[in-house]
């Protein structure tokens, strides 16, 4: 069904409001992806702030291009849904990689992160990144392993004494 000008304008207005506000966007393939498929996707989405919208690519090429963000529709064969992340830069690139694991009919074709264009490898690098609590827990365990260090060499040292003592007394 075609569209008439003024539902393209609102399509539109919504369109420039989530890139406005978008910290990542994902692209993927939704060629032979089921209705509920899509509503779990979303589920998931809006649980990690995300939002999931299927746009015309000529109406998503405008959008795009106002914003300085390089996209070319042709590039693109199959039906293109855009994943927008809100809260940060790599969930909704982690959500969409594990969902398309679970589902083979859903692609990552690509995504926007910080306005620049990201092929579909380095998409899914992103996707498999660890998380952020989990780098902040590796760089705490990191800079507290010296520290951890030098007690346990500081207690050798004193059991070693103590033990020493220890046999001294039992001999006497």
């Amino acid at each position: 069904m075609a569209l008439n000008k003024a539902q393209k304008q609102k399509i539109l207005d919504d369109l420039r409001d989530k890139v406005a506000r978008q910290k990542a966007i994902v692209l993927v393939g939704i060629t032979g992806l089921k209705v509920k498929d899509v509503s779990r996707l979303r589920k998931k989405l809006k649980a990690m702030e995300g939002n999931f919208k299927v746009f015309k690519k000529t109406l998503a090429e405008i959008v795009f291009k106002e914003n300085k963000m390089e996209f070319d529709k042709r590039k693109f064969k199959e039906e293109v849904g855009l994943v927008f992340g809100f809260k940060d830069e790599i969930s909704p690139f982690r959500t969409v990689y594990q969902f398309s694991r679970e589902n083979d009919k859903l692609k990552i074709l690509g995504g926007f992160l910080e306005n620049k264009f990201k092929e579909k490898e380095e998409a899914i690098v992103l996707a498999q990144l660890p998380a952020k609590e989990e780098l902040l827990a590796k760089l705490v365990g990191s800079l507290n392993a010296p520290i951890s260090g030098l007690v346990n060499v500081l207690q050798g040292n004193i059991k070693g004494l103590v033990f020493a003592l220890s046999s001294i007394k039992k001999q006497n």
